[in-house]
């Protein structure tokens, strides 16, 4: 007898529906056809268990099995339930009716209880779109595809609650998620707050021009200056996330995996990888293709500290995600793209001891020696970070100072103020939402100068030999300055801050 029954495949962030075929016949064998990987092949071992522990059993003949469509690389074990209930169907050991109504997926133990699975949101956005009714999937799954309205979302603990439902004896009820309260539910304040920084006004300024357009910082200082500190504080003073956001990041950490049973993600990502990381862990890709830092970084921040341990053809691979925003992944067999708008925020000292031109430490390093530690991070990298600010040690004084200073909340109300004059001046504009996204006829069309902010900007490029992309960078951190005073004309004040921030620009720019 054939059966079919549905599944999904995830690729890249996207699913496609997976029709698997379970023909039962004269004879004895077990056969799985449509290009599995090891983990699915192994599934009838793990299927045979599983029915056996629960009454039931795989049949005594043929079992021919296609999984189409059979060009598409299937991979992990989250189709052993699809199989499970196919075989079951196939061989009338249960009733279908209705079966092709539902889409299922789940890894099955021994003892026939379900593992979640990864891609659970794309899975069931997927489901809705091609009409499905019911999808049936690990409980703790349910939470984060309940998320997909107009569809109902079945989560299973046991392969006998699946065979109770289709026999009848006791149903399983849909999990029901109103999103918009969930998204609004689970917005919870960071627990790092710009009023437990001592001092640094000025980098405290860098850090909310940073927030409030989207650009990309580098923080230049010595150890113990307050770099990571600073970073770490970045997301609090973000503007929260919208809905549209929320499921978008959602979807790649659900791919991943990491999404565990939160449902959606209200806070924005902050990831912080360790400088021996790969290119590949860093942008995605491998032999089957997983998301890197970079995309679970979208929609929040990549902080990069010690940015001239990372390798040098790590960082390399980032110039084209910081301008396009998405990252391209290109194998002979496939080509998967994933988003990453994110901020960079990268930190460094000023040289290998980190003491440049400090006369009272005995690790002061060289001019000689600071230019090859520079050296190691590529003009067209930094090109593309914005702003670029020196962070110096806080004086006791200040550490000493009882008094908080001002909070994120605060922070945050401008910022958000400033992200939403540009959300008005960029909504005839597809894709772009804050001024670090601007291309250059944009920029033209945007910031446009007054004869005296002309003059100065041509002065500052010709002394400090700004390259064109930095010009760009000058403009849109200008634009971003006016915003956050609520004024429509940049001034030369503005254009004068905005090209304070290219500190590595400047030469003896710590002399």
């Amino acid at each position: 007898m054939l059966e079919k029954v549905y599944g999904s495949a995830v690729f890249g962030i996207e699913a496609t529906t997976i029709t698997v075929e379970v023909n039962i016949d004269k004879g004895i064998g077990y056969h799985l056809v449509g290009l599995p990987d090891n983990a699915v092949r192994e599934s009838s071992y793990r299927i045979s268990a599983a029915l056996n522990n629960n009454g039931y059993k795989l049949p005594g003949k043929k079992i021919t099995i296609n999984m189409a469509p059979a060009d598409l690389r299937k991979e992990g074990a989250a189709y052993d339930l699809t199989l499970a209930m196919g075989i079951l169907a196939a061989s009338n050991q249960i009733k279908s009716d209705g079966i092709e109504n539902y889409l299922i997926m789940g890894e099955l133990s021994l003892d026939g209880s379900l593992q979640p699975i990864k891609g659970a949101l794309p899975i069931a956005i997927k489901a809705r779109e091609e009409g499905y009714q019911y999808l049936i999937l690990p409980e703790k799954n349910a939470k984060e595809a309940a998320i997909v309205n107009d569809l109902q979302v079945l989560g299973v603990s046991t392969i006998m609650e699946v065979i109770n439902h289709f026999e009848g004896k006791e149903l399983i009820e849909p999990t029901i998620i109103d999103t918009r309260a969930e998204f609004y539910k689970n917005i919870d304040f960071p627990e790092f707050d710009f009023s437990d920084v001592k001092g640094q006004e000025s980098i405290k300024r860098c850090m909310e021009i940073a927030a409030a357009g989207g650009h990309n910082i580098i923080l230049i200082g010595p150890p113990g200056s307050g770099k990571t500190m600073l970073a770490k504080r970045l997301p609090s003073i973000l503007p929260p996330m919208t809905l549209h956001e929320a499921l978008e990041t959602t979807k790649i950490h659900s791919v991943v995996g990491k999404t565990k049973d939160h449902g959606l993600l209200c806070e924005r990502p902050f990831r912080s990888p360790h400088h021996t990381i790969s290119d590949v862990a860093l942008v995605g890709g491998g032999q089957y293709p997983q998301p890197g830092e970079i995309s679970l970084s979208h929609n929040g921040v990549l902080f990069l500290d010690e940015l001239p341990e990372f390798k040098r053809t790590v960082l390399e691979v980032m110039r084209q995600p910081l301008e396009d925003r998405e990252v391209t992944i290109s194998r002979a067999r496939f080509t998967v793209t994933y988003p990453s708008s994110f901020m960079l925020v990268a930190s460094m000292n000023p040289s290998p001891s980190g003491f440049f031109n400090d006369g009272k430490n005995p690790l002061a390093s060289s001019p000689q020696e600071m230019q090859r530690y520079l050296g190691r991070i590529s003009g067209p990298l930094l090109d593309r970070i914005d702003i670029h600010i020196e962070v110096t040690p806080v004086p006791f004084e200040k550490l000493s100072d009882e008094r908080k200073g001002e909070s994120s909340v605060e922070i945050r109300k401008r910022v958000t103020d400033g992200r939403e004059i540009q959300t008005k001046r960029f909504a005839d504009f597809e894709n772009i939402h804050y001024n670090a996204q601007m291309n250059v006829k944009q920029i033209r069309k945007f910031c446009k100068l007054s004869d005296e902010s002309k003059n100065l900007l041509k002065t500052a490029m010709e002394k400090l030999n700004l390259s064109a992309r930095a010009y760009d960078r000058i403009l849109k951190v200008s634009r971003t300055i006016a915003d956050l005073e609520n004024v429509t004309d940049i001034s030369p004040n503005h254009i004068s801050e905005a090209i304070q921030y290219r500190s590595l620009d400047r030469e003896g720019w710590l002399g």
